[in-house]
């Protein structure tokens, strides 16, 4: 576990996953063992959504790929470049055609190995600033790369009546039980505030749109995504890519009320 410091708040890192953000002895994040989901945070990518309506494959320009739900980056391990008092940075790194085991199988999933048909280098960083935490992401690798990125972190919730405000308009927690596994889509938006017994702001570059899921009223995912999957059906999954240049950035700052 990595931990960052600084007068007021400290965030905890586990394995590139960040499963705590306390500030002034208040908790934002979904804490694992509590009902909802097992985990806190994860990236999807180079998909977002499911396939297994489309044979758990995903059309690109090398042909075929096999990935499941929201990609095959989250079934592997980060790796620790570098951490100060304030700041940590991780990175995945992926070869053409390697097998990546699959943990939905066989359970949830006839797909064992996971593959992708090009090279990538994905960074993730953190830092705790006075008054928020940010995280980037860099995505380097073969230029023309497809790929859709979305980030997926769950914040813990303390009362009955949550709002979710975005571009103007409150989102209810019934309204997003409501849409159930497919997610409720919130489009061009790059700023969402959660309004709890607490407020936290969730400030975008790059993604465009957001998602927010749960099944549960103790938590709620807010994802900032640059695709919405169920926008479109499964076998046409491709025509929510972007293509990579040189690299792609990403930024999302969590900003909690003082």
């Amino acid at each position: 576990m990595i931990v960052l410091k600084n007068e007021n708040s400290q965030v905890g890192i586990d394995a590139g996953e960040l499963v705590s953000y306390v500030v002034n002895d208040h908790e934002f994040i979904h804490q694992k063992g509590s009902p909802g989901w097992g985990s806190a945070d994860t990236e999807m990518f180079p998909i977002i959504g499911p396939v297994n309506e489309a044979g758990f494959r995903v059309s690109t320009p090398k042909g075929d790929a096999i990935q499941d739900q929201h990609g095959h980056l989250r079934q592997m391990q980060y790796q620790l470049e570098s951490q100060t008092d304030a700041s940590a940075v991780f990175t995945k790194q992926y070869k053409t055609g390697t097998e990546v085991f699959n943990a939905k199988f066989p359970e949830k999933s006839t797909e064992e190995a996971l593959t992708w048909p090009y090279d990538f280098r994905f960074e993730k960083s953190f830092k705790l600033k006075s008054d928020s935490l940010e995280i980037n992401f860099k995505i380097t690798g073969e230029k023309g790369m497809p790929f859709m990125l979305g980030y997926h972190p769950t914040f813990k919730l303390y009362s009955q009546s949550p709002i979710i405000e975005a571009n103007r308009n409150e989102i209810t927690l019934d309204d997003i039980l409501a849409v159930g596994s497919k997610a409720f889509q919130v489009p061009d938006c790059t700023s969402i505030t959660l309004k709890d017994t607490k407020e936290i702001t969730i400030e975008t570059e790059g993604f465009g749109n957001f998602m927010c899921w749960t099944e549960v009223r103790n938590m709620v995912c807010i994802e900032p995504i640059s695709f919405y999957p169920s926008a479109v059906d499964q076998n046409e999954l491709h025509s929510g890519f972007q293509k990579l240049g040189d690299s792609a950035h990403f930024k999302v700052v969590l900003k909690p009320e003082v």
